[in-house]
């Protein structure tokens, strides 16, 4: 059953039926690129079937692996930088405790997850070396190439702790690792050991990786119904493979954003507010920066999380320049069922909201900053999510990979390279090596 819908009244008023209808025209053509892998980047297509040619071997081992590390370790570290942790990180924040890793094991009911090798911060690798002295913990490293900077000088640091701790042999026994199945640093290392090994496709890059075993491994540890997340994206994938764009949300959502890139707005906002949607958003922003981002062009992604920056960026967003526009992520149910309590003596005048859901008060601050933000000029669009499951998050990241790949191709780039990120690694190696 479908559980998200594009809601665009916050948009209608900032485009003609003719820059939609001319707009929808491209995107017919640009499905028609994806369907015949006829545009650029077509060797890395992977994605788009990916949730209905899963591999069924891959997911038993996986869960295998998720149980025997619950067993093992207290901690369990995740290596891995970009798509290799922030779609693991994002679903694992929705559906886990706000403050899983501060409750105890028996309280969480699976090992405490950290996410690192995302920075070279000495400081942050030096805490966590110091955090896990006294822990059993365990560690899957994440990287096509095994080459990527940040998460190798990570796994080098924790590899040797864990030799150090448990020997060589039952150091092993800790290490997973995710990466090419086929070539590479990891991969021949892993063989090497005989440590567990997971893949990741050769046609599927890392942004668009979360439902390979780069994030299904992280979510089982984690006790998340991973296989919803896949039954989900597959739904969406039948789904929003519609050609007809106002018969599908996904590709709308596509047109509405290209035809306000070309009307000047540069910048999308995607917000929430439900503060455990943070790292979904940089999720989404790694995945539109790093696909669209090319040839002097592209729109910038960017993220708040309301109410709270309602408060710091809530000014800018209502009267500065208008080369925004905003994308609301809306859970509809909200299933705390968490009230304001009624106080005798009324000390701060509440007592008319008494009784009231806090996820009532919450909906009214969406609606009316909805309503300030387009009599603002900001044209807003809201994604509607009719419950926080995993088969909805599974359905809205196919939206969001599907409506990146349509983007890219409206703008006229590869949607799944990124020359950029390469240089900078290219400069930062060159400095690094110089000093040897």
């Amino acid at each position: 059953m479908q559980g998200i819908f594009l809601e665009d009244d916050g948009i209608k008023p900032f485009i003609t039926d003719e820059e939609y209808e001319g707009m929808c025209k491209r995107v017919e053509q640009a499905h028609d690129m994806l369907e015949n892998k006829s545009g650029k980047g077509s060797d890395m297509l992977g994605w788009i079937d990916l949730p209905a040619n899963r591999d069924e071997e891959e997911i038993e081992k996986i869960k295998k692996c998720a149980k025997r590390i619950n067993k093992q370790a207290d901690v369990f570290v995740v290596i891995g930088i970009g798509g290799s942790y922030l779609g693991a990180k994002a679903i694992i924040d929705l559906f886990d405790s706000t403050f899983s890793n501060l409750q105890t094991y028996s309280e969480r009911k699976h090992p405490q997850i950290i996410f690192a090798g995302n920075n070279l911060s000495g400081k942050y690798l030096r805490n966590l070396v110091e955090y896990l002295e006294d822990k059993d913990f365990a560690i899957n490293v994440i990287s096509k190439s095994g080459s990527t900077l940040e998460p190798a000088v990570t796994f080098r640091t924790l590899k040797v702790v864990l030799e150090q701790k448990y020997g060589e042999v039952m150091a092993a026994s800790r290490i997973y690792v995710t990466t090419d199945p086929e070539k590479g640093i990891l991969h021949d290392l892993a063989i090497k050991n005989e440590y567990e090994m997971f893949k990741i496709p050769k046609d599927v890059g890392g942004r668009y990786s979360v439902l390979t075993a780069v994030g299904l491994l992280p979510m089982a540890v984690a006790n998340i119904n991973f296989e919803d997340v896949l039954d989900g994206a597959q739904f969406a994938s039948f789904v929003f493979n519609n050609k007809d764009v106002s018969n599908n949300d996904c590709y709308k959502y596509a047109a509405y954003r290209n035809i306000l890139r070309e009307s000047g707005k540069d910048i999308e906002l995607l917000a929430s507010y439900e503060p455990s949607f943070q790292y979904f958003i940089e999720w989404y922003k790694q995945l539109f920066g790093e696909s669209e981002g090319k040839d002097g062009k592209g729109i910038f992604p960017a993220g708040v999380n309301f109410t709270t920056d309602l408060h710091s960026m809530g000014q800018w967003i209502q009267d500065g320049k208008r080369n925004i526009f905003e994308t609301v992520i809306n859970v509809q149910v909200d299933r705390s069922l968490t009230y304001l309590p009624e106080l005798e003596d009324n000390f701060d005048n509440l007592n008319y909201l008494a009784g009231k859901e806090i996820d009532y008060i919450n909906k009214q601050a969406f609606k009316g900053t909805l309503k300030a933000h387009v009599d603002g000029k900001v044209p807003t669009m809201v994604i509607n999510l009719e419950d926080l499951t995993e088969y909805n998050i599974g359905q809205l990241i196919y939206f969001f990979e599907k409506a990146c790949a349509i983007s890219g191709y409206l703008l006229g780039v590869n949607p799944f390279d990124q020359p950029g990120v390469e240089a900078y690694k290219k400069n930062m190696l060159g400095l690094l090596k110089s000093k040897e």
